[in-house]
């Protein structure tokens, strides 16, 4: 199919028609509800099934699978547009230095032990196998299907055509158990006495199951700051994102041009180019008409169309392909989450141990909003000061991020994997040491004795 304007507006409005269809039944069916199914999850499925490789009743044009590397571009642009707080690594590592650590720990072990199993021992087990298989994993787990895309468009590159296929499969799997095993894994908490806010998980706020607020618990999406008269406060918004957008490209054009052999994620150029904008808003004294409440609900909803994109696009005939080594590592991906939970969130975090190890296993498996979801379930009026806290370290933890993926796929194809992923382990081996010096090692972190029982029943009740 030949591209025009028209078919990628016919893309969208396919998938448009599936997240609503994916809505409807999140708000019907309560098995969906149980586990929180995303829609864009859901959506995504239901367009692969539909898609080219199965029934083949979607007319997708060919350029579905390259939307999410673009999406996580606009993701990531929003990150710092319309952020005022002032923020120092020294107030941060003071206020929530272990919730850095960690979850700085964790990103990078991940990365680290699977480029060392795709580099050293995949090749033995199966012949003919990418050393930059391993490196997958991550990408698609604790980066989700923007990561993946990003870092399959890298290697594509670089001559690996199959990479983004098997990234969005990991992504795949990561976001629906990390959702379900989560989901799992609070009800063992909860019934072990680990939770510190609620002692039971089966009954639970409606909005929390359907996915639609009550009138009466509604809130606003963010604020005019603009005149419509003058320009629609939406589209205010939507044009400094697109802004540093397109600045990442532009400059991602000439980075091309003075190192041909590099290849720079347009993702991590994006979230320079908006601290750049940022910088230029306050020169100008513009930035106090940005909301960054309306800036969220801009990546949010990039989010949505990225992860349905992500799941609809996979070909199938490269997962049949690689089918048992995506199943291995998949295990191992899962057991290593498992086990950081219960025994390193356990006995490095000072307080709120589970509710802080169980967004962590979601943004391992999945995206933020995973992290999000699971936290919510285990505190649902974020009386704990959790997401505060990962949000004030996710500042710093975003440019790390970047630099692990950029530099990860140049390091493997270079043939530096095997030291690549010992650093990394080492760096963090590093930050789990240096928590344990500073913050201590928490010896009793078992059965909460509460003073009172406190049910998400109680919460649904307002």
């Amino acid at each position: 199919m030949e591209i025009h304007a028209i078919n990628i507006l016919y893309d969208f409005c396919i998938m448009s028609a599936l997240l609503f269809v994916a809505k409807i039944l999140r708000s019907k069916i309560k098995f969906i509800q149980k586990f929180y199914i995303p829609s864009s999850l859901l959506a995504g499925v239901i367009g692969l099934f539909l898609g080219k490789y199965f029934l083949n009743v979607l007319p997708f044009s060919t350029e579905i699978s390259s939307y999410s590397s673009i999406l996580i571009a606009v993701l990531f642009a929003t990150m710092f547009l319309g952020n005022k707080k002032k923020v120092s690594f020294k107030n941060m590592f003071t206020s929530v230095g272990d919730t850095f650590l960690v979850n700085a720990a964790t990103e990078i072990f991940q990365y680290g032990i699977f480029i060392l199993i795709g580099v050293l021992i995949l090749p033995l087990l199966f012949n003919g196998i990418n050393a930059e298989f391993g490196v997958l994993l991550p990408a698609g787990f604790v980066g989700g299907h923007g990561t993946a895309a990003a870092m399959g468009a890298a290697f594509q590159d670089m001559g690996w055509d199959e990479a983004t296929s098997i990234g969005q499969t990991f992504a795949t799997i990561g976001l629906i158990s990390g959702i379900v095993i989560g989901v799992i894994l609070i009800n063992i908490g909860a019934r072990k006495g680990y939770t510190r806010l609620i002692t039971r998980v089966d009954e639970l706020p409606e909005d929390m199951k359907t996915g639609l607020i009550a009138e009466e618990n509604r809130t606003s999406m963010g604020k005019n700051t603009v005149s419509p008269m003058s320009i629609d406060p939406l589209t205010w918004h939507i044009t400094l994102v697109l802004v540093a957008v397109g600045l990442a490209y532009l400059i991602n054009e000439g980075l091309k041009i003075v190192f041909p052999s590099l290849s720079f994620p347009v993702y991590g150029l994006a979230l320079i180019t908006s601290i750049l904008l940022q910088w230029v808003l306050s020169l100008f004294k513009l930035n106090q008409y940005v909301d960054k409440q309306v800036v969220t609900r801009v990546g949010s909803t990039a989010t949505d169309y990225l992860v349905g994109f992500g799941v609809a696009s996979i070909n199938v005939n490269i997962v049949l392909k690689y089918w048992i080594p995506i199943v291995v590592l998949s295990a191992l991906g899962l057991i290593l989450v498992v086990f950081w939970q219960f025994v390193i969130s356990k006995r490095f975090f000072h307080n709120y141990w589970f509710e802080r190890g169980i967004y962590i296993f979601g943004l391992s498996t999945g995206v933020m909003a995973t992290g999000v979801i699971l936290l919510r379930v285990t505190d649902p009026e974020f009386k704990s000061g959790v997401l505060e806290d990962f949000g004030f370290a996710w500042i710093f933890l975003s440019i790390m991020d970047m630099l692990i993926v950029s530099l990860s796929p140049m390091f493997i194809v270079n043939g530096m994997g095997t030291i690549a992923g010992i650093v990394y382990c080492l760096i963090a081996l590093a930050c789990l040491l240096l928590s344990a010096k500073v913050f201590g090692i928490q010896k009793d972190n078992g059965t909460v004795q509460r003073s009172g029982e406190i049910t998400l029943a109680d919460f649904g009740k307002k």
